[in-house]
């Protein structure tokens, strides 16, 4: 199927991101950048969707972030709905497959078969790992047609609150209502870094967390970066200790914030050094 998805394309492999506000940036936009080039054939092009071109990369193809067209977007949802945004009927100059990336995620292996699977017309998403008994993809990496999601976006115009109500989630809203349905890239592509890398306890207070040998692509929960890996952070809302210090914590009650003891365990990781040797410019 390579041959179609690429033809539709010009021959040219097309990477996009998005970014908009100051969560991200420059350096996740050229970090991103960094892992495409190093893990891809050429040619390739990678175009990032955005509203502050400052510091970014030249070799960075740079476009306005396209209209959205709401008045007012949905509040009190766990769902990332500027990203309809891409479900325009034009993304710049670009036609054809375009290969959606976040910018928090991590290549570790090639990107081509991203662009080897399915049709030209087929919307590929990786799935959700933590939903197992969910069909539901994860938009955090997923190919589609310039154009193809038109239908979402009027879906989503028509009444944002509503979808996000009912939907929650972006990437549900996306799986359920794409046109023609989604297909889903082979399931061991795309791992989740908690679910597929870090060890289940006691073995994370002696290992740090592994590389799976068939990864391509390492995805990271929601305030939870890949320097907090590489620290030894258990995201955004936990601290750098030893075993020891953690195991310690476990008895104050300040420190587990109200978790329970067990989950509180489970939540310790030492640093992954494999994390910042591929996630870097």
């Amino acid at each position: 199927m390579s041959a179609g998805v690429l033809a539709a394309s010009g021959g040219v492999k097309q990477v996009i991101c998005i970014s908009w506000g100051t969560k991200y940036g420059a350096p996740f936009i050229n970090r991103l950048y960094a892992m495409v080039a190093r893990n891809i054939t050429p040619p390739f092009t990678f175009t990032c969707f955005t509203d502050n071109r400052d510091g970014l990369r030249p070799e960075i193809l740079l476009e306005d972030l396209p209209p959205l067209d709401v008045e007012k977007m949905p509040v009190n949802t766990k769902g990332i709905w500027p990203k309809a945004r891409l479900w325009g009927p034009t993304l710049g100059s670009l036609t054809g497959p375009v290969l959606f990336l976040d910018l928090d995620l991590v290549i570790v292996g090639s990107l081509d078969a991203f662009f080897e699977a399915g049709g030209p017309d087929d919307v590929m998403i990786a799935r959700n790992q933590t939903t197992p008994f969910e069909r539901l993809g994860q938009t955090s990496l997923f190919r589609f047609p310039v154009g193809k999601l038109v239908p979402l976006l009027e879906k989503f115009r028509a009444d944002p609150q509503a979808v996000a109500d009912k939907y929650q989630f972006e990437q549900r809203f996306v799986t359920r209502n794409a046109p023609g349905g989604v297909t889903f890239f082979p399931r061991r592509w795309v791992l989740h870094f908690k679910q597929d890398c870090r060890w289940p306890i006691p073995l994370n207070y002696f290992l740090p967390p592994r590389l799976p040998s068939d990864a391509r692509v390492i995805l990271f929960p929601r305030n939870f970066f890949p320097q907090h890996a590489i620290d030894g952070q258990f995201g955004l809302k936990g601290r750098v200790a030893t075993p020891l210090e953690h195991i310690r914590g476990v008895f104050d009650p300040a420190r587990r914030k109200g978790k329970a003891p067990l989950r509180y365990l489970r939540q310790y990781i030492l640093p992954t050094p494999w994390v910042a040797d591929h996630w870097r410019e």
